[in-house]
């Protein structure tokens, strides 16, 4: 477990073109960089379906549901 912070999207807020540069900043306050530091084999989970595509804008990773993780872990 990571201290994630916040990704900055907040539902639609960094959808939205005025709220974009705020709301990668606050991904790039924690959030980001520690998904970074995690390297590319860490999994990476977000519940959030804004929460994950945020992550995929900022860093490149792909994160997943927790449900996904769990299901994978099961098959």
């Amino acid at each position: 477990m990571i201290p994630s912070g916040c990704c900055g999207m907040a539902g639609s807020f960094g959808y939205e073109k005025e709220h974009f540069e705020v709301s990668m900043n606050i991904g790039e306050l924690v959030l980001f960089p520690a998904v970074r530091k995690a390297g590319e084999s860490a999994l990476i989970a977000a519940p959030g379906t804004s929460c994950r595509h945020q992550i995929k804008d900022g860093t490149g990773a792909h994160a997943l549901h927790p449900v996904e993780i769990l299901y994978d872990a099961l098959m």
